[in-house]
């Protein structure tokens, strides 16, 4: 696939541009800007964009079966009413927010929302994976030192995870009945080396009909489809260096939406890639899985 095929879906840039999300009920996309402490919504169908401004950085989000959206803000996981607008606590966060913070995080088909953390020294593996659910959060016993990537198996056997700094995807067994993850292996090791091969880090991801992760390739201006084995599939070039995340969109669930990075690139980056932090898309021949709910 070609660069020429690659859409532009909304064309305002976002600072750090994260956590795209199809809401099935509503046939709507949502999706974060962190740096910029807002969530967004787009209806396809009239291009009508809203937006709700943030108290802190949100790292995550979910739709929430009794309504509304689960926001993992730094400061922690939130319920937001989209029709009121209004915003409420309910979970304080686990960690020390002066260092941690939430980022990526993905539904399973039992309504539990899974959600990383982000520690921002980044100089040791101190940010956890962890599962909110029925209103706790409880840590899964995966480390990391950014949490990313976090996708399903159709069959719900297999978790997946992603720690971009160690440019590492792994895949867990994953017992759907009790969420708890169990043996893990790595699903492709990327090289760390910053050379003229380099290739990005891995980043947010999703998981399509047939199995594959598609995974957004930081620094490496591409995508990525991986086989449930870790082999590469395809490659997929993109107008911008710095992708953060796919989803699966549209009726058909054929549309992959793509989340982009402006802030902190150069001005030489932005003026070669001026759709850095704008929302992408691109037609798939295979369809995604249909994004669940948080049941609280």
């Amino acid at each position: 696939m070609q660069i020429s095929d690659i859409q532009l879906a909304y064309p305002v840039p976002m600072q750090l541009g994260e956590c795209p999300l199809w809401h099935p009920r509503e046939d709507q996309l949502y999706w974060i800007d962190i740096d910029g402490r807002a969530v967004h919504r787009l209806a396809l169908q009239n291009n009508m964009h809203q937006s709700w401004a943030m108290p802190s950085e949100p790292g995550a989000i979910a739709w929430c079966a009794s309504g509304g959206m689960v926001v993992a803000l730094r400061t922690g996981m939130h319920l937001l009413d989209t029709v009121a607008g209004s915003l409420n606590l309910i979970a304080p966060p686990p960690y020390d927010a002066a260092r941690e913070r939430f980022n990526d995080g993905r539904c399973d088909a039992a309504g539990r929302f899974w959600v990383g953390t982000l520690y921002e020294p980044r100089d040791q593996p101190n940010a956890v994976l962890y599962a909110f659910e029925r209103g706790a959060l409880r840590d899964s016993g995966i480390r990391a030192t950014v949490s990313n990537g976090v996708a399903f198996s159709p069959d719900n056997r297999v978790i997946y995870h992603s720690d971009t700094t160690s440019h590492r995807i792994s895949a867990y067994e994953f017992d759907l009945h009790t969420g708890t993850p169990g043996a893990g292996r790595v699903l492709r090791q990327f090289s760390t080396e910053r050379n003229a091969q380099y290739g990005g880090r891995p980043d947010g991801a999703a998981v399509d009909a047939e199995g594959n992760y598609w995974c957004a390739m930081y620094e490496g201006g591409r995508l990525l489809q991986l086989a449930p084995g870790g082999e590469i599939l395809r490659e997929i070039l993109l107008p911008v260096r710095c992708p953060t995340m796919v989803a699966f969109g549209g009726n058909d669930l054929r549309t992959l939406y793509i989340t982009t990075v402006s802030s902190k690139r150069s001005p030489e980056e932005l003026a070669a890639c001026p759709h850095s932090g704008c929302l992408l898309s691109l037609r798939v021949d295979v369809p995604g899985l249909p994004e669940h709910p948080y049941i609280p």
